[in-house]
């Protein structure tokens, strides 16, 4: 663990009001863990996850997104088209990735330490399956670690997730086998949040970012609400049409507990008392997201649960008239030849599917042990807004030779089918309000950038925003150092064998260019996945080296301007940046002083 000198000069943060006690241990881990922004350490540190979101809209390259004429005259456009439109482009730009390759491996033992001081280590068991989480059977039943490929290791080890910036998302294009940019499930949501906020002119004050403990996703409460899910968008109606990608969708919501709900007023978390959160943005949020996850049983809804839940196709046939002849068909018979036509067994395109169905598919007389959907559909329509358990009793008047208990089972997944109940964190919580950034989407870039700086004084949600946007010249490098020499195992793991004199020559070999712009650093893990970066960050990845190999080092670096020098046991090692730093620093494992 690196300590810091009791006499660093840097103490004060610029001489703000919101002062940064990086003596303090649980501050010092988060303020670097806004470098690393580990899945971990988001739940850890909730504060963390909305500056994501506002560092991305401080970026250039989501701005970019707005001359790209895939966007054209997108701000004149209605709610749907904008939301598609942005969904289409993020498709087309970005993958979803999540190898364990990408960012490294470390261990239980190792993230525990971290955090047993000042966290209940136990409660991590309730936000990630890799310490025990069991909200979700499906990911039991398929073996967890087999399905990420920890398999080939013990129990002991687990992936470094961590959650990319706009820049590191963006930056996968470099990596082999990527033509395109990539990111996790947070990287994703977080994307989507910013670029709905400046493409889309989305005001942050309707989008709400949600973490379970295996998923994150977004809920926007602009109309009906619209969800985010890695790269796809769900609306209400796909939310209960029954396919595959809504399935996908639903499985964190009808599995697992919300652990945190982070908005641009603060946060709540389900194990914090404290929420910062805005208490009638939350009341909202939770009114609209309830409403969202319900549904009436319509004859359309219906057709969705048989399609969601194929079991129950078997207990159903349908009947049509061809030539005054009526004829009977099985359910599930109708519904296989759904799935190689582009016509469905929903009411709207049911007569052009039957036409496509072989003759021979039809009995004269109905099949024996099946309800009638004719009928089910026209006392659906007869009767809007019967409540389930009346419907439940018509079935059991016609369910004819069908055993009562496959009714029941029927009307018990209808039920989970129909409506979700989000476990939400309990609004049984302190509620403190907390200065935040106002932002509009009326601002320009220069603009929101100019308020986050201005307001840090007063809000830590833009204090941590400046340092997960590594604006270097407005913030205390020391955070920043701590992250870039201890939590980046991939960088170390690759040239664990090499010597120090090969590392340096491979660094400068690479092209000397950071994929984050003007005096802003990426971290040794981005240089080294993306093959390229500014001297200072490869200085910083040969420092994580250096002390990896040896816990007794002592490493002067020190940067000015274009040169950077790195100095260990006498040796010189140099790179050339395209920053304008005038730093020098004295780095050990016990401190880091600035000189």
């Amino acid at each position: 663990m690196v300590l810091l000198a009791l006499h660093d000069p840097e103490f004060f943060y610029m001489k703000r009001k919101i002062t940064a006690d990086f003596h303090d241990r649980k501050t010092l881990e988060k303020y670097s863990s806004a470098f690393t922004l580990s899945d971990m350490e988001i739940f850890i540190f909730p504060d963390l996850f909305y500056p994501l979101v506002l560092a991305n809209i401080m970026s250039p390259l989501i701005w970019k997104w707005r001359e790209d004429p895939w966007f054209n005259g997108i701000e004149k456009k209605s709610f749907t088209y904008k939301i598609n439109r942005i969904k289409q482009y993020i498709i087309q730009n970005y993958v979803f990735n999540l190898d364990l390759a990408t960012w490294g491996l470390t261990t239980r033992t190792r993230e525990i330490e971290r955090f047993k001081d000042f966290f209940d280590t136990g409660m991590l068991k309730q936000s990630n399956a890799l310490f025990g989480y069991e909200g979700d059977r499906y990911y039991f039943d398929i073996d967890i670690r087999k399905h990420f490929g920890l398999d080939k290791y013990d129990t002991e080890v687990i992936p470094y997730w961590k959650t990319e910036t706009v820049e590191a998302m963006t930056a996968f294009r470099h990596r082999d086998n990527f033509t395109t940019g990539a990111g996790e499930c947070v990287s994703l949501s977080s994307l989507y949040a910013a670029a709905m906020f400046v493409v889309g002119r989305i005001p942050l004050e309707k989008i709400f970012l949600i973490a379970t403990p295996l998923h994150s996703q977004n809920f926007i409460t602009e109309k009906e609400g619209l969800i985010t899910n890695n790269r796809r968008i769900v609306t209400k109606n796909m939310w209960f049409n029954g396919t595959a990608l809504s399935e996908k969708a639903r499985r964190a919501l009808e599995n697992e507990r919300i652990t945190v709900v982070s908005h641009i007023s603060g946060h709540i978390h389900i194990l914090y008392s404290e929420a910062t959160i805005d208490k009638k943005a939350y009341d909202h949020f939770a009114v609209m997201l309830k409403d969202f996850l319900v549904t009436g049983l319509t004859e359309h809804i219906f057709i969705n649960f048989l399609r969601f839940k194929p079991v129950y196709k078997s207990l159903f046939q349908f009947m049509c008239e061809c030539s005054g002849v009526k004829r009977y068909i099985p359910l599930d018979k109708m519904f296989e030849y759904e799935h190689t036509s582009r016509f469905s067994v929903s009411r709207e395109t049911r007569e052009q599917l039957i036409r496509e169905i072989d003759g021979e598919e039809f009995h004269l007389s109905p099949v024996p042990g099946r309800i009638l959907l004719n009928s089910v559909e026209e006392m659906l329509v007869e009767n809007p807004g019967q409540s389930l358990e009346k419907i439940g009793q018509w079935f059991m008047e016609v369910k004819g030779e069908i055993a009562e208990e496959n009714i029941k089972e029927l009307f018990s997944d209808l039920r989970r089918f129909t409506i979700t109940e989000p476990r939400l964190p309990s609004a049984d919580k302190q509620f403190t309000v907390l200065p935040h950034p106002h932002l509009s989407i009326q601002h320009s870039r220069e603009e929101i950038i100019d308020i986050i700086s201005r307001s840090a004084g007063e809000s830590e949600m833009s204090l941590l925003t400046l340092y997960v946007y590594r604006q270097m010249d407005s913030i205390d490098w020391r955070p920043f150092i701590r992250a870039a020499i201890e939590r980046n195992p991939v960088s170390f793991e690759e040239m664990r064998e090499r010597n120090l004199g090969q590392i340096h020559e491979i660094l400068r070999s690479l092209p000397d260019e950071s994929i984050y712009d003007g005096n802003r650093l990426a971290m040794p893990d981005e240089v080294w996945n993306f093959r390229r970066g500014d001297g200072v960050e490869k200085a910083f990845l040969l420092a994580g080296h250096i002390l990896n190999r040896d816990k007794e080092a002592l490493i002067t670096l020190k940067i000015d301007n274009n040169l950077v020098n790195l100095v260990y046991n006498g040796v010189s090692y140099s790179f050339i940046s395209g920053k304008s730093f005038r730093k020098s620093f004295s780095i050990s494992k016990d401190s880091i002083i600035s000189i």
